[in-house]
């Protein structure tokens, strides 16, 4: 669980990225949310999704960096707000357990 919130540590994203992710962040509801991002009948455990949408994170950022017609600003930041939130949920379980 710690390599996975490291390499979480590690994603550098532009600065106005993570400003309104963490503006977000505190309405998210995995239910909902995650539901939607994954387009998942039953939600993954926390680990899980928190991969699932690094990699469907990464996507969108390269698609960012080639300025591709098909990049959304609005879904990018809905993907960082699960990512956020799922480390949080991640963090709380990995302390609960210390």
């Amino acid at each position: 669980m710690q390599d996975l919130l490291g390499k979480l540590d590690a994603i550098r994203r532009p600065s106005l990225l993570i400003q309104a992710a963490r503006l977000g962040v505190t309405d998210y509801r995995r239910d909902v949310h995650l539901r939607r991002l994954l387009e998942a009948p039953r939600l993954p455990r926390s680990g899980d999704a928190l991969c699932q949408l690094m990699e469907i994170e990464q996507d969108m950022n390269d698609q960012r960096t080639r300025r591709a017609a098909g990049y959304s600003v609005t879904r990018h930041v809905d993907l960082i707000i699960a990512m956020m939130g799922e480390a949080r949920i991640l963090r709380h379980a990995y302390r609960s357990d210390l």
